[in-house]
């Protein structure tokens, strides 16, 4: 259940009656003394109906008829409605849920994540485009859309006539390919100081291109071995992404020339220095020229922008997506736009069909720089991870060293995990930030071992408990810090609603935060098991429905809770 927008619903039609239509705007509640929810949109009505707008607000609140739901409102300072919602009703409310509701409208929703380019083993660059876009697919399938995951791998171009000329003198075996990177840096190596290897690997990208079997073969066992890679690391991450999902650059290269003969009988296509272009009179640069969508290099070669158009009209046509997320760089934000705009200019995308560059920022080390290693390199993802369950197991260690070394261990590999996936998600995803590992590791603050500990904690208290916790309880709230946790517990809802509208899953981070500071007051404020019964009772299922809420939200985030801490 949405609260805000139960009490949109009751003041929109108090509106109504009062003779006014309109979005009532209600807003969570800035301070507790202005109530649990404020209602901002009898001002800008009252302008329009030249009303004096507290007069406007008091003829809405006489038409609200909601002595079930909320306390009597409160008209504030120029025309602010002030909403308190009963206890009984959080009581109700709090013992009748169950999770989240699904939407009503199921749509097909195709999520583009990830993405690395095959030539490489995945770095850190590749972090935020997989964890971000992980999360919202996460939280789409939990309200009931129907999710489609597309890994749009870079497995095509001519870094890889690079690399198979490369692996053809070395005579390279599986064993050797495994070392991606250092095979990469050798294959480059050569490419920039052997002519004669630069021209015989412009030829294998033409025999690759053109189906020549022996290329062809070579080149599949080097994807195999990349993919191989990226899975490695999916399932340390424990991000969602499995070789189904894969739909590589390669996957459209029969259906380019197609897209481009669409695009001509459009009338779209402009020949220009022997390239094949679009111009859209949207896009202009500096001096006021409109700027192209190369999509046909002057040599027949194809580009990214053809391979996202083909995709599109994929998208749209075999897959029927209502909506397509792209968690891509931010610096690709006017290719996106160009390639958006062409695909409804041609057809590609109906009218119906959403299309949304989901863009993120840079992750940044201390200085203020790409994050890189201290000699300026790329720093492999798989590395990163490994100093992650390092660092932690250091923490874990030292505030728990009774447990055992396979325990620690494994608490040390869920801390260490967690801490980076949520020092990512916790930030704006269109803000660079700075990869911290003492912030991320701490055990305060807004960090996944803090909400980990939490959740430890409450377990903690339930193995102390002789029993179980009966859940048909009256559970309305007693004490005020009751209440802030029942009310917090019940934003569940419009919280993961708000995530997956804006695919911005900090929304989703910050209220965990705040659940389990709630809580932290809570379990100080109000005695659990040496309570008397009645309050004895309310308080475990307040604990359980928290816990219950914890672990949720955190495995929407793709981060998992150790047992004990």
């Amino acid at each position: 259940m949405n609260l805000r927008t139960v009490i949109e619903l009751r003041l929109s039609e108090a509106m109504r009656k009062a003779g006014f239509a309109g979005n009532p705007l209600v807003q969570t509640a800035a301070r507790p003394e202005f109530g649990d929810y404020q209602a901002n949109g009898i001002m800008a009505l009252a302008k329009q109906a030249k009303r004096n707008p507290r007069e406007l607000a008091q003829a809405v609140i006489a038409e609200l008829d909601s002595p079930d739901l909320i306390d009597p409102p409160e008209v504030a300072g120029p025309g602010f409605i002030n909403l308190r919602l009963k206890d009984s009703h959080l009581g109700a409310a709090l013992q009748s849920s169950s999770g989240i509701d699904p939407v009503p409208n199921r749509e097909r929703v195709v999520i583009d994540y990830s993405a690395p380019n095959l030539a490489k083993e995945m770095h850190v660059g590749h972090l935020r485009s997989t964890i971000i876009g992980d999360a919202i697919a996460r939280v789409l399938t939990a309200l009931g859309y129907h999710v489609i995951r597309q890994n749009h791998v870079g497995d095509w171009g001519t870094q890889f006539g690079m690399l198979l000329t490369h692996m053809q003198d070395a005579g390279a075996n599986s064993a050797q390919l495994a070392d991606l990177e250092s095979f990469y840096v050798a294959a480059k190596k050569r490419f920039d100081e052997e002519p004669q290897f630069a021209e015989r690997s412009r030829q294998a990208v033409v025999a690759l291109q053109s189906g020549e079997s022996a290329a062809r073969a070579a080149w599949q066992q080097f994807i195999n071995v990349s993919l191989s890679h990226c899975q490695d690391v999916y399932e340390r991450l424990g991000v969602l992404l499995a070789s189904a999902d894969v739909m590589p650059e390669s996957a459209y290269n029969d259906d380019l020339e197609t897209t481009l003969n669409d695009l001509n009988a459009c009338g779209l296509l402009t020949e220009s220095n022997g390239a094949q272009c679009v111009f859209l009179d949207g896009f202009k640069a500096k001096d006021g020229n409109v700027l192209p969508l190369i999509v046909q290099k002057s040599d027949g070669g194809y580009l990214y922008a053809t391979t996202d158009l083909a995709a599109i009209r994929y998208r749209n046509r075999t897959l029927h997506a209502d909506r397509v997320l792209y968690f891509v760089d931010a610096r690709q934000a006017l290719h996106f736009r160009q390639v958006f705009a062409v695909a409804e200019a041609a057809g590609f995308k109906p009218a119906g069909m959403q299309l949304e560059h989901m863009p993120f920022g840079a992750m940044l080390g201390k200085d203020g720089r790409p994050f890189k290693t201290r000699a300026g390199g790329v720093i492999k993802l798989s590395g990163l991870l490994d100093e992650a369950e390092e660092r932690a197991l250091e923490v874990v260690s030292s505030k728990n060293p009774d447990f055992s070394a396979e325990e620690r261990q494994q608490i040390a590999r869920t801390v260490g995990i967690g801490a980076v996936k949520y020092s990512d998600l916790s930030k704006h995803r269109t803000n660079d930030y700075v990869f911290d590992w003492d912030q991320m590791l701490a055990f305060d603050g807004n960090t996944a071992p803090y909400l980990q500990y939490v959740c430890a904690r409450i377990r903690s208290v339930f193995r102390r408990l002789d029993g179980e916790v009966n859940m048909r309880v009256d559970l309305t709230p007693t004490h005020p810090a009751e209440r802030s946790l029942v009310l917090q517990l019940l934003r569940l809802q419009e919280v993961v609603e708000k995530v997956a509208t804006e695919g911005l899953p900090h929304y989703l981070c910050a209220f965990l935060y705040d659940l389990a500071t709630r809580f932290s007051q809570f379990y100080e404020q109000c005695p659990v098991l040496s309570a008397h019964s009645l309050d004895r009772n309310r308080r475990l299922a307040y604990c359980r429905k928290t816990l219950d809420t914890m672990e949720f939200g955190l495995g929407l985030l793709g981060i998992d809770v150790p047992e004990r801490m």
